[in-house]
C-alpha cells in the first residue's frame, strides 16, 4: 500500500497535501510568520505573509491574507516558525553588494520561491536556520523550490525534485538536431562545429582543432568539456549561440 504523506507528518498537513495536487492554478499563501526577506529595501517583518503563484513570490508582508479566500489560495499557517532564502547569498550577508539589484536570491516579490520554513528558536539569523536543514533536518517545516515542496515537516515529499547523478553523462545522440553543424562567429575567426555524436571541433584563426571536445546541451544551455580538462558553457538565444564572448550563427 502506498501511504501517504499525510500519514506520517502533522505539520500544515491538509495544506501540504493541496499543494501537492495543486497544478499551479491556486496561489499558495505562507502566512503568519516571521519572514527574513535578505532583501535591503524589504528588510525582515514579523507576522507576515508570503504569497506564491506558480514558481515566484507575487507578495510579501502583512495583511495578503485577507484576500486568500478571495483568491481560493491554499493557506499554510506559520505561526512560530522563521521563513528565510533556501539560497544563500553569503557575499551580500558579509556587506559585499554595492547595490541592491545584485542582491541573489531574496524573498522578493517576482523572485522565485525557493525558501525554508524552520521554528523561530533555530532561526536567529539566516546562516543559523539554512544550518538547520544541513544538519538538523528533521527540524525543517518545509523547503519550498520553486514553488513546489521538497521537505515537509523534515519528511521528502512525494514526487519532489531530486539531483541529477554526479558524473559526467554519457554522450547524446543528437542525430537530427537543428543545433547540430557548424556555428561561424560574424568576425568569422571562431568556427565551432557541433557533431551529432556529442563531440565539439573548433578552429580559431584559421587553425584547425584548436579545440576539441565533448559538449551537452540542456535547453538552451550547452556545456562543453574539453580534451585537455576544462570546462566551459554557451547559451542559445533564437538563432544565435553566445560562447566565452563569441555570437555564432549557424553555417
Amino acid at each position: 500500500m502506498t501511504m501517504n504523506i499525510t500519514d506520517t507528518v502533522s505539520w500544515n498537513r491538509t495544506a501540504l497535501d493541496e499543494i501537492v495536487a495543486n497544478d499551479g492554478g491556486r496561489p499558495v499563501l505562507f502566512t503568519n510568520a516571521r519572514i527574513v526577506t535578505a532583501d535591503p529595501l524589504i528588510g525582515t517583518m514579523t507576522g507576515a505573509d508570503i504569497l506564491l503563484v506558480g514558481d515566484l513570490i507575487v507578495g510579501v508582508g502583512p495583511g495578503i491574507v485577507t484576500a486568500a479566500e478571495d483568491d481560493g489560495a491554499v493557506v499554510v499557517d506559520c505561526t512560530g516558525t522563521t521563513v528565510v532564502p533556501a539560497v544563500v547569498d553569503s557575499v551580500a550577508l558579509a556587506g559585499g553588494r554595492g547595490h541592491r539589484s545584485e542582491y541573489v536570491a531574496t524573498l522578493t516579490p517576482g523572485n522565485t520561491a525557493d525558501f525554508l520554513v524552520v521554528p523561530d528558536a533555530l532561526a536567529a539569523d539566516v546562516p543559523g536556520a539554512v544550518n538547520v536543514l544541513l544538519s538538523r533536518r528533521e527540524e525543517v517545516r518545509a523547503l519550498v523550490a520553486a514553488g513546489r515542496p521538497v521537505l515537509w515537516a523534515g519528511v521528502d515529499v512525494p514526487g519532489r525534485a531530486t539531483a541529477p547523478g554526479t558524473g559526467v553523462p554519457a554522450a547524446p545522440d543528437l542525430t537530427g538536431s537543428p543545433r547540430v553543424g557548424v556555428w561561424i562567429d560574424v568576425e568569422d575567426f571562431l568556427h565551432q562545429e557541433l557533431g551529432a555524436d556529442g563531440r565539439y571541433d573548433e578552429t580559431r584563426g584559421g587553425r584547425p582543432h584548436a579545440y576539441q571536445g565533448r559538449f551537452w546541451i540542456d535547453g538552451d544551455r550547452i556545456d562543453y568539456l574539453d580534451d585537455l580538462g576544462f570546462w566551459a558553457f554557451g547559451e542559445f538565444k533564437g538563432d544565435e549561440l553566445h560562447h566565452a564572448g563569441y555570437v555564432m550563427k549557424l553555417g
